[in-house]
């Protein structure tokens, strides 16, 4: 597929969530971002519990590694589940083989950003899990719980989320599928209950995956960099010519699958050699 074809697709599923209240919008998300995520790997077991009383998937590998990845998914805060993001997680576990755990986190806005996160919380601390996964709006919520002091995870990885504050100057220029005024009016949703940001990286070890068409790229750039500055080890891959929301056709996309194996393939060398 040509990276044309899927934002036409795309970006055509995107308006008929325009104008619909949640309840409709939702399932029309879902089935637009499943429509493009590969069959089930082979062996891989797919379970739906209930942790703390919040709704999660499970992703088995057939004889995974020990150790859990905790995944968050994206949707702007306001829509996603593990229903709409169950191709990206499925690969994950496949890529890492180890069990990865994907949360149906409360969303806007019937919740505010402190009860997303609130969700997130519960799950990380009944798994334990040892990398913490989000893809944008989740990579947002993975940062603000991998700055908490009680944070179990030593590993983080991000997908094109929103860093620091977005405003007028940091953000990239815009993009298919995600423009600024986009990004503005999502954050003003959030930003009330947004925790305080310190100063110090999120974690010792991140990975982060970026595309090269999409306004929050630019200010994750200069995060990287001062993650760095003080100390962090950051692996950091931009995919050429994608944009974002292009992760959930990555088996389709070659550019964006091949960034994808790459980022995958670092969280896994980063798994099997933890930090003393």
């Amino acid at each position: 597929m040509e990276v044309a074809a899927f934002i036409r697709r795309f970006a055509d599923g995107l308006s008929d969530l325009e104008g619909v209240p949640p309840t409709v919008a939702r399932p029309r998300y879902e089935a637009l971002c499943a429509g493009f995520a590969p069959a089930d790997p082979s062996g891989l077991r797919v379970m739906d519990e209930c942790v703390g009383g919040v709704a999660i998937r499970r992703f088995t590998p057939h004889r995974a590694l020990p150790g859990r990845v905790l995944f968050v998914h994206g949707g702007g805060w306001s829509l996603g589940s593990v229903r709409s993001h169950h191709g990206v997680a499925a690969s994950l576990a496949e890529a890492l083989n180890r069990e990865v755990i994907g949360i149906d986190y409360r969303l806007a806005p019937e919740a505010n950003y402190a009860e997303m996160l609130a969700d997130c919380r519960v799950v990380a601390e009944a798994i334990a899990p040892q990398a913490l996964v989000g893809d944008s709006a989740g990579g947002r919520l993975v940062l603000d719980l991998a700055w908490e002091p009680a944070s179990p995870a030593w590993l983080l990885g991000l997908i094109y989320p929103p860093v620091g504050t977005p405003d007028t100057v940091e953000l990239g220029p815009d993009a298919p599928l995600l423009s600024r005024d986009e990004i503005l009016a999502l954050w003003r949703t959030i930003a009330p209950d947004l925790p305080l940001t310190p100063e110090t990286p999120p974690a010792r070890l991140i990975e982060v995956l970026a595309v090269e068409h999409d306004p929050l790229t630019r200010p994750l750039e200069a995060a990287v960099a001062e993650w760095r500055r003080r100390g962090a080890r950051v692996g950091y891959r931009r995919a050429p010519g994608m944009v974002h929301g292009a992760l959930h056709a990555q088996a389709q996309l070659p550019a964006m699958g091949e960034a994808w194996r790459d980022f995958c393939r670092a969280l896994a060398g980063r798994l099997e050699a933890p930090p003393s």
